[in-house]
């Protein structure tokens, strides 16, 4: 097993099925719990099993990176594990898969916005492209029947735009910080919110465990809050540190087309405009990786 996690390939693949498969288990789990359950359960049970790193790092931070660990949790962790459960209430796992490879999208223009990062005509070609792909995926979100699933659609689309501004903040703000630090650290801050909400959702006193099929929609969100969230997180950042920035990003290219994959499998609505702005989302991810991919030639 040693030498698969040591392979850089493995990892990536790895990561990228794990990540991708999130939307399919949020489908699954959302008939037996609410999306604030999903929620405070996920936010919650990460806090306390990462609480153990999270105490002492923080503890060695001052309030000023304090501040900014808890600005950053709180766009891409602590909202997002609400909005993408909420959001698959009206739209299919696929299609969230698909929107959320929006995210270096918005990292490229709210860097320019917020922080003043200068990038390449290329890649804002790419975040133009990015941009007329989620149109045609929000149009496309209506149901054959007449009803608008627009409001879940442009949620989802909130979403990445949250994780981006997070990613910012991490970069410009904290970049003398340790990436396992920083993921522990905003786990932990955010843990007694989650916990408390948990608490209040029902999670605890309005669901009958009995149920075989609440069972299995618990063993889903164990296995989503532990593997994906917590396990998959470190060998993130290991992959991050044996490799470059640009392998990493190849993530966001294939998390969608696994995603798809589950979905079909799963018989959900897939038309050609899916299709056609999921490959436009694509083409716009790869030309915004043009500029740093420079950087790494050579390695």
């Amino acid at each position: 097993m040693k030498q698969f996690v040591q392979n850089k390939y493995f990892l990536l693949i790895f990561i990228a099925v794990i990540w991708g498969s999130s939307f399919i288990l949020i489908k699954k789990i959302l008939p037996v719990f609410d999306p604030y359950q999903i929620g405070a359960f996920r936010a919650g049970l990460s806090g306390l099993l990462l609480s153990f790193i999270g105490w002492p790092a923080l503890k060695r931070m001052s309030k000023k990176d304090i501040f900014w660990i808890a600005l950053s949790g709180l766009f891409g962790n602590f909202l997002v594990v609400f909005i993408f459960p909420i959001a698959q209430q009206g739209v299919s796992s696929s299609l969230a898969g698909i929107i959320n490879a929006l995210d270096p999208i918005f990292t490229l223009i709210l860097g320019a916005m917020l922080f003043g990062i200068r990038n390449k005509a290329i890649q804002y070609a790419g975040a133009v492209i990015g941009f007329i792909g989620a149109i045609v995926l929000v149009y496309s979100s209506n149901s054959g029947t007449g009803e608008s699933h627009l409001y879940y659609t442009l949620l989802l689309v909130v979403g990445s735009a949250l994780y981006a501004v997070s990613a910012l903040i991490i970069e410009k703000k904290l970049p003398h910080i340790k990436s396992t630090d920083i993921s522990s650290g905003i786990y932990t801050i955010w843990m007694v919110p989650s916990l408390l909400i948990l608490s209040f959702s029902g999670f605890f006193t309005d669901i009958d465990y009995s149920h075989n099929e609440t069972v299995v929609a618990l063993g889903y969100l164990v296995f989503l809050t532990v593997i994906s969230t917590t396990l998959v997180m470190f060998l993130f950042f290991k992959l991050v540190q044996d490799t470059s920035a640009v392998f990493v990003s190849t993530i966001s290219l294939l998390l969608p087309v696994v995603a798809v994959i589950w979905g079909i499998l799963d018989k959900e609505k897939f038309t050609v405009w899916y299709v056609i702005g999921g490959l436009l989302i694509l083409l716009s991810v790869y030309l915004i990786r043009e500029k740093n991919k420079k950087s790494f030639d050579g390695e």
